[in-house]
């Protein structure tokens, strides 16, 4: 393996996660890296209402098909892109270290209270009308860049929710005309996966990728995507979860916000503690 193809989303975020993990390979492997750059259907269908179409698969799919076909060695993902079930023959090699997961308020400076917020994210609209009560939605699509200048010069509404990782990664901490407010987690649960990179392989190669990812971050996001999976969760579901030292944070649509003490023996065994905690919660007979 002196050589390896990466396929990633073409966005400008995508290709910066990207980089970040062509240079981890160069460096834990010592192999030469090359990015196969793929315009997925989600990107193509810029107008679609990711709500209503339903997202997930959208930004991955082509991805995954380029592995599967061995067009590439691995593919790069946003973690909270990713749906619940993995593809026959495909697997999760590892993660990067985990980044800032919070979500972050995103309104036109001189704004205290927003009367028009655009996401198309079930999760944060339930979660964003707890903080605003009288808030109303509205959609707007595209990278980043585009839809800070659409809250900032525009005024194609008063704010929007981006991810703190995804900022962080574009090198994006002021923007004109608008301010930035991290969301704590107890004002907002982020996305399963929030902040963390994936990286996708065959399933025969998981054992080569093992050693060289992050293993906390790996125990997170794997906690977290066991609730998915006993939700069968998808884009159609106010769901978010967050594991830290200790603690899981589960936001559900028909529960509200709820905090979870975990203990190390809890961390170990992923599928079973989801599933008793949230029958305990009443989301699971």
């Amino acid at each position: 393996m002196t050589r390896l193809v990466l396929a990633t989303r073409k966005s400008p975020l995508a290709l910066a996660q990207a980089e970040m993990v062509a240079a981890h390979l160069r460096g834990q492997l010592g192999v030469e890296t090359e990015l196969l750059k793929i315009v997925t259907t989600g990107d193509q269908q810029a107008e679609w209402s990711l709500e209503q179409r339903g997202g997930k698969g959208l930004f991955t799919s082509e991805l995954e098909a380029a592995l599967q076909r061995n067009e590439a060695d691995v593919a790069v993902h946003s973690t909270k892109d990713l749906p619940g079930d993995m593809p026959e023959g495909l697997a999760i090699g590892g993660y990067l270290p985990r980044a800032d997961v919070r979500d972050m308020l995103v309104l036109r400076s001189g704004l205290d209270i927003p009367a028009t917020i655009a996401t198309s994210s079930p999760r944060r609209r339930m979660q964003i009308k707890l903080l605003f009560p009288n808030v109303a939605f509205t959609e707007i699509r595209g990278n980043v860049d585009t839809r800070l200048r659409k809250i900032g010069e525009q005024h194609a509404a008063d704010g929007t929710i981006l991810a703190a990782a995804g900022l962080k990664r574009l090198g994006i901490d002021t923007w004109p005309g608008v301010e930035f407010m991290p969301l704590s987690f107890d004002q907002m649960v982020p996305a399963v996966g929030q902040g963390a990179i994936a990286v996708q392989c065959r399933e025969t190669d998981a054992a080569k990728f093992a050693a060289i990812f992050d293993g906390a971050t790996a125990r997170s996001v794997t906690m977290e995507r066991a609730f998915q999976s006993a939700l069968g969760g998808g884009c159609h579901t106010a769901f978010g979860a967050h594991v830290t030292a200790g603690t899981i944070y589960l936001f559900h649509e028909s529960l509200g916000l709820r905090s979870v003490p975990l203990a190390a023996a809890d961390i170990a065994a992923p599928a079973e503690t989801a599933a008793r905690i949230l029958r305990q919660l009443g989301l699971l007979p």
